[in-house]
């Protein structure tokens, strides 16, 4: 099972995710996309690769504008898990 991670490791963690921020027990980050249908596509590579992890974010999907929330529930805050998945959501958000 995934260990919380300590306030000093989810601020390293951060600092090589630009485009992440903390938000209390979580970490979020928002971004837009070109179109709606483009919004839905990355969204549906984010699934893919959530339910491949066995981990899955929270998605707000607002037109063009989706904001993806990670932490581990269970765990009540941030593991690896969640930085794992942040630099995923990270790579397929670059892959356009």
């Amino acid at each position: 099972m995934a260990e919380l991670l300590s306030d000093a490791e989810v601020e390293a963690a951060l600092g090589s995710l630009p485009d992440w921020q903390r938000a209390g027990a979580s970490i979020t980050r928002t971004l837009k996309c070109p179109t709606f249908p483009a919004a839905i596509a990355l969204v549906d590579r984010v699934a893919a690769a959530a339910e491949a992890r066995d981990h899955h974010p929270d998605i707000d999907i607002r037109w063009r504008t989706l904001t993806f929330t990670c932490a581990t529930h269970s765990m009540g805050g941030i593991t690896d898990l969640d930085v794992g998945l942040a630099r995923e959501i990270d790579r397929l958000a670059a892959e356009g």
